[in-house]
């Protein structure tokens, strides 16, 4: 275990949990879809309750998302959190607004009223998935900033990341929704956050009513995912990409480089071709399933993981830039953040290592709490009799 093996675990590590994060929010698409397929208040409950009692795993994930991002890759961190804060702080205070919204919404005498909570709760579900897409996208696409460690020697200035202006103006990481692909990108994960939003009622709520509300709009929101989906992955392997020399370090643009690295790396495309299939055959199996299929959300749900799993591992892997400098200034794409340049200690490294052989363990915990919560399926009844419901 040298210290590029490790560096290289920690970045599989980190995409393991982005692409996690990604199929968890189906919460979030559940939530924009609230008015959409729930048209009485008995109906919105149900679809609250079922959403609402995962809310929790999203914001976990995200949170230890981040946590992992900072303790492996620090250097990310405090150049992206601490330059492009305005995007953080957006997708934070829609976080926010969703664990206040869940606890408040149904207690007696809050004064906000218990539609602007549901409001609240639609605006994190449209605004959460498309922000946190749109900064991913800057890892393909490139973000303002530029980096110089030499700074460090500065005793009355050490910082080390500078966010750079966007035609004169300091935006502090929102041009990242005023690049075309990076938006793309967002409108994909917030669409197939509807898909899975979609599968995962049919799978969990025991209304008729529901369940053919939510086939029927699952043709819309499928067709919408492909369409920005297919765009972004399009783009995205015909598109210059930022290499890196492993001999000099040098950054530099290579053409087609996602695509060679999916050539490159053959394991990793296999990941990515398996989870593109399991994503189409859960939605089309509930799609066109005479049975009235409720399953695909598990299929589909491991098809995004391993797809989102295999994008984030290019984007890192087969020496590439994962968050490129496109800056105009003296150091260029050599401000570019990779996986070597960026990361903790050896020594910090190899702790974490041992740490996350825990992460098993942790798995198996979620698996049968997860169960526990979805052992009875969600209909009328159980809205009318229990007392602890959102």
């Amino acid at each position: 275990m040298d210290y590029s093996f490790l560096q290289h675990y920690w970045w599989l590590l980190v995409s393991l949990l982005g692409a996690i994060l990604v199929f968890l929010m189906f919460v979030q698409g559940g939530q924009s879809l609230l008015f959409t397929v729930g048209k009485t208040e008995m109906q919105q409950k149900m679809l609250l309750n079922s959403t609402g009692r995962k809310w929790e795993f999203t914001f976990t994930t995200l949170v230890t998302f981040g946590g992992a991002f900072f303790a492996s890759f620090p250097l990310f961190y405090s150049t992206s959190f601490g330059g492009a804060y305005w995007v953080w702080i957006l997708i934070l205070l829609c976080f926010v607004l969703q664990a206040v919204s869940y606890e408040y919404q149904s207690k007696k005498g809050n004064l906000l009223g218990k539609k602007t909570y549901q409001i609240f709760l639609i605006l994190n579900g449209i605004l959460g998935p498309i922000l946190i897409g749109a900064a991913v996208g800057t890892f393909f696409n490139g973000a303002n900033f530029y980096v110089n460690k030499a700074n460090l020697t500065d005793l009355g200035m050490p910082v080390i990341s500078s966010w750079a202006t966007y035609h004169g103006v300091q935006l502090h990481g929102l041009e990242a929704a005023l690049n075309i692909w990076n938006v793309c990108l967002g409108l994909a994960v917030f669409f197939l956050s509807r898909v899975l939003a979609l599968l995962y009622f049919i799978n969990n709520i025991r209304d008729e009513e529901i369940d053919a509300r939510s086939r029927k709009q699952l043709w819309i929101e499928t067709i919408l995912f492909l369409v920005f989906f297919l765009t972004f992955v399009v783009r995205l392997v015909l598109q210059d990409g930022f290499a890196v020399n492993p001999e000099t370090k040098e950054v530099f643009l290579s053409p087609n480089k996602y695509l060679f690295n999916l050539l490159e790396m053959p394991v990793v495309l296999g990941v990515f071709l398996v989870g593109v299939v399991l994503v189409l055959f859960g939605i089309l199996s509930t799609l066109f399933s005479k049975k009235q299929y409720s399953k695909g959300i598990w299929f589909a749900g491991t098809g995004t993981v391993l797809t989102v799993l295999a994008l984030l591992l290019i984007a890192g892997w087969n020496n590439t830039a994962y968050y490129p400098s496109v800056a105009d200034n003296l150091q260029g794409l050599q401000s570019s953040l990779t996986i070597e340049n960026s990361s903790s200690s050896l020594f910090t490294l190899t702790a974490m290592s041992i740490v996350s052989l825990l992460i098993p363990f942790v798995l198996v915990y979620i698996f049968f709490a997860w169960r526990a919560l979805d052992f009875r399926k969600i209909n009328k009844s159980e809205m009318e009799q229990n007392e602890h419901v959102y």
